[in-house]
């Protein structure tokens, strides 16, 4: 998430908005939030049903599995990426900058 930060601009340039989403409590993504200047909104999934919706649990570890999405103004997945690729967030920005303004 920090990469998404430290690109923000790109994204907002775009007309994009970035949204985290975690499997951690509200106040441990407060932290977190805190922690790497987000601006971006930082969303709790404490209950793990987004993440089980989006078919990204893995169910053995209890976690949500590293990916980012790119949803265009309609609600309909353009673009997926996951595990490594979900950290740089050139894919996710290419995916955006592609999308009908």
């Amino acid at each position: 998430m920090k990469a998404y930060q430290a690109d923000i601009a790109k994204f907002e340039q775009s007309n994009t908005q970035v949204l985290g989403i975690s499997v951690d409590s509200f106040a441990a993504n407060r932290r977190f939030k805190e922690d790497i200047g987000a601006t971006f909104p930082l969303l709790s999934d404490f209950k793990r049903k987004t993440v089980r919706d989006y078919g990204i649990f893995d169910e053995e570890n209890q976690v949500g599995t590293r990916a980012t999405f790119t949803v265009d103004k309609d609600g309909i997945i353009q673009h997926i990426e996951q595990g490594k690729d979900a950290i740089d967030p050139t894919g996710a920005y290419q995916s955006c900058s592609a999308l009908p303004g």
